[in-house]
């Protein structure tokens, strides 16, 4: 999949022609002469951006990368710029491709000077076919002799690209053509009803169209109807979508699409997370994998942002492999919606910007893969959000072996009841339930190497006793080249047998004082804290509970944050992020993680502007308009960034140009409006297909704002915790969490504490320990205590666009930098 090449007639260079830089991601038969490419004041972002092709990136916060107008996104993501010298008559330009490095000769090239044309905005553009696998020489000269090459490394549709050897076993699709999962795409075709009662969108035959076809009008004011073209692939083993408006019978060229395209791409994501080791589907709805009960109005209830988008001219484009229910590994998320990207910008034509939008897994994979590899979106819509997979994780992990203790047969035998409220004083909720939800759910289906997984017969699957050398389905196993195999010093009897080690495991909890601020408050007895913390345990590498506290792998936490598995938010600034979510009634999707992103944003860039948070009274997702809304505003807000011709850094208009409606706020049940209409809660949604949107059309009162000293939503008129009403003074919006309630702060990115010594001055409650307990809690802590003061063991910032393989293909394990985008070496004089 070879990027493109630009060659432009607006600047000099030395009067050379300059060439585009490497291109590493290239899968397919295609390079891309292309416009704009990375020019001086663009430089920064051949770092940032998703097809730069081995160009690394900065922590986000340099001048010079804006949002250009016409073409920020993907357009950034060619692998170089070029300019012919100035006065050159572009019909002198002569291009050859040849396989051969550095040729002093034109024997046996060939000539792919027609694959180039002056196109409709003015430059010389062209897609050149039929590149080689591994590195292809492309240069292009004028009659002078001056000209300049480069080399483009050409890798399989199959891929990999940058996250090494791919996950094994895998099972392809029926209809693939090879091991890869290859096969030519297919088309099918959608429409939108006049029928108020069809919701979703309906199966269109071009030959018959049906005669109840709904219109629409883009944010560009074309009306067309409202047919949709779907084209569904395999990239990377796994399956793409891209759905767009399409008047059937009409001509879409990469040079000049249909009218009715807008230039913009939007990304749904699905839900959970989990490995599976066959090809998947490409989700296509705004809670795929959470909420997707396959019921349509239900699903049209909810919200139905990917509709909304196609209507107003948006592309749309999934990959299975960035569905985190399917694959929750950030690599391969982030190179598998590269390549789609890619394909789509050489088939369909140039992007403007990228918004994404997803709940639980979905914002994962945003926040995560914008973090990892920046530049891939612009825009993230993320609801009932998480950071990362494995903050979450870890309190899931505590949840786990908290249950284990309470729900022992033994607290009925040896005197030490607890009741559920002492329970939840300890998780750091009102209630068990969400311990529950959250351990049977989520935690044992993604980190539990014997649970099952799709792809993998029961008898391939890792069994320690009968099949130590099984398929381990975890999502840690399945990063094993992010995270790196165990050293041989920790092998288990199982490593040792199979010779090998299992991938590293970055949990742990030596120093971890479960119930500290439980007993502070006095929710607790001593009694009850001292044998909590005698008897709670740990797990080994197969996530069994065992006597010792977890021990994390030293290397795999360094990984872990090194890659972006645990979300740092050290490179977000270049992004604006829309949050919206409501209260969680028991189901592991804490309102918390909003603020904690919002700590850790704080944390690395000193504020966190480019981040809005809303909060309404529906479960989770705060309420079933925000999907719809929040893709409007983050539209008219990328849409300011950019129209902002300025040269400053994208992180600066990211925050100087958000629109000034734009902020926290929260909704009630009444309804609220903004600049992009009046969105009723509930009702919006099926009020829109029966009104044809007319009521977007009204805005209106103020909204609610976040308090941000409480981290609570506030009703400044009311002064009410938004949708509470009176019991708002007792029910909090932002849980904590075992470690939290152990002491950590409200990062929550702590994976492993830095320890000091136990101290019997510090604060034990009201009551303290007694001198025996005080001996039994000291042989718990021989090493002394978590001191949440210090970055976790391990800590280090996100390093962006990180490489798992050599050029041969071999691991690389814990990745290395990709290095800077190769330029073009200019010859002649």
């Amino acid at each position: 999949m070879a990027r493109g090449i630009l060659l432009s007639r607006r600047a000099s260079v030395r009067g050379t022609c300059a060439a585009l830089g490497k291109a590493r991601h290239g899968r397919s038969r295609s390079a891309h002469l292309d416009r704009d490419g990375v020019r001086s004041r663009r430089r920064p972002a051949a770092r940032r951006d998703a097809g730069v092709g081995g160009a690394r990136a900065g922590r986000g916060r340099r001048p010079g990368d804006p949002l250009q107008p016409g073409r920020p996104g993907l357009r950034r993501q060619r692998a170089g710029a070029g300019h012919a010298p100035e006065g050159a008559d572009p019909d002198d330009l002569r291009v050859w491709l040849s396989d051969s490095r550095h040729a002093s000769s034109r024997t046996g090239d060939r000539d792919v000077t027609d694959a180039f044309a002056e196109r409709p905005n003015g430059e010389i553009e062209g897609v050149v076919r039929g590149l080689r696998l591994g590195t292809n020489e492309l240069t292009a000269r004028l009659p002078d002799g001056r000209g300049a090459w480069l080399t483009i490394t050409n890798h399989p549709r199959g891929g990999p690209i940058f996250s090494g050897p791919q996950l094994q076993p895998w099972r392809c699709q029926p209809t693939a053509e090879d091991a890869q999962c290859n096969q030519e795409p297919t088309i099918s075709w959608l429409y939108r009803s006049t029928n108020p009662l069809l919701d979703s969108l309906q199966p269109y035959d071009p030959a018959n169209p049906p005669r109840d076809i709904a219109s629409t009008t883009t944010d560009e004011g074309v009306t067309v109807p409202f047919v949709v073209r779907v084209e569904t692939g395999y990239q990377n083993r796994d399956q793409y979508r891209i759905a767009v408006l399409w008047q059937p019978g009409k001509p879409w060229q990469r040079w000049r699409p249909q009218e009715q395209w807008n230039n913009k791409l939007f990304i749904p994501h699905g839900g959970s997370c989990g490995v599976d080791h066959e090809v998947g589907t490409a989700p296509t709805t705004d809670y795929a994998g959470t909420f997707d009960l396959g019921i349509p109005v239900v699903a049209d209830a909810l919200g139905d942002s990917p509709t909304v988008a196609l209507g107003r001219g948006f592309a749309m484009l999934s990959t299975a492999l960035a569905n985190t229910g399917h694959n929750c590994n950030v690599t391969t998320e982030a190179e598998s919606l590269m390549m789609a990207k890619e394909h789509l910008v050489e088939t369909y034509g140039d992007l403007r910007y990228t918004i994404g939008s997803g709940c639980s897994g979905g914002s994962i994979a945003q926040q995560t893969i914008a973090n990892a590899y920046p530049g891939i979106y612009q825009g993230l819509v993320v609801t009932c959000s998480y950071p990362d997979s494995l903050s979450p994780g870890l309190q899931f992990s505590d949840y786990h072996l908290l249950r284990k203790y309470f729900e022992s047969s033994e607290r009925l035998t040896d005197g030490k009841f607890w009741n559920p409220l002492q329970w939840a004083a300890v998780e750091g909720h009102l209630l068990p339930l969400n311990a529950v939800t959250a351990d049977e759910g989520l935690f044992k289906q993604a980190v539990m190497p014997t649970h099952p997984c799709a792809g993998v017969r029961d008898q391939e699957r890792y069994d320690a006793a009968r099949n130590p050398g099984g398929v381990r389905c975890s999502i840690i196993d399945g990063a094993i080249n992010v995270f790196g195999p165990r050293p041989e010093s920790v092998w288990t009897p199982q490593e040792k047998q199979i010779g090998r080690g299992f991938a590293g495991s970055p949990l742990d909890n030596t120093g971890v004082q479960y119930g500290l601020e439980a007993l502070r408050s006095g929710a607790i007895t001593p009694e009850q804290f001292v044998d909590l913390n005698e008897k709670i345990g740990g797990l080994d590498i197969d996530v069994q509970p065992r006597a010792e506290r977890s021990t994390a792998d030293p290397a795999a936490l360094t990984n872990a944050y090194r890659s972006g598995m645990v979300n740092t938010a050290s490179n977000l600034s270049g992004v604006a992020i829309i949050d919206h979510r409501g209260p969680d009634p028991g189901v592991a999707h804490d309102a918390r993680w909003a603020w904690a992103m919002r700590e850790r944003l704080t944390r690395e860039q000193g504020h966190a502007d480019n981040q809005v948070i809303w909060y309404g009274v529906t479960p989770l997702i705060g309420d079933p308009s925000y999907s719809k809304e929040a893709l409007l505003a983050m539209d008219r807000w990328l849409s300011a960034v950019e129209a902002d011709k300025r040269t400053v850094a994208l992180a600066d208009k990211i925050v100087q140009d958000r629109p000034g409606d734009l902020h926290d706020r929260c909704t009630q049940t009444q309804g609220v409006s903004s600049e992009d209409g009046l969105f009723l809660p509930v009702a919006d949604p099926l009020l829109d297909d029966l009104t044809g949107g007319a009521l977007d059309g009204l805005n209106g009162a103020v909204n609610p704002v976040l308090d941000p000293a409480l981290n609570l939503v506030v009703d400044p008129v009311s002064d009410l915790v938004c949708g509470l009403g009176p019991v708002s003074d007792l029910v909090k919006t932002d849980f904590a969490t075992p470690r939290i309630v152990a002491g950590d702060n409200n990062y929550s990115d702590n994976a492993k504490c830095h320890l000091k010594p136990l101290r019997r001055t510090d604060d034990y409650g009201a009551f303290g320990l007694t001198d025996a307990q005080w001996s039994r809690l000291a042989a718990v802590f021989p090493d002394g205590v978590c001191d949440y003061s210090k970055p976790g063991v391990g800590f280090t910032e996100t390093e962006p666009w990180l490489t798992y393989q050599q050029a041969d293909g071999s691991v690389v394990y814990g990745g290395t930098p990709m290095g800077r985008a190769p330029r073009s070496a200019p010859f002649g004089n």
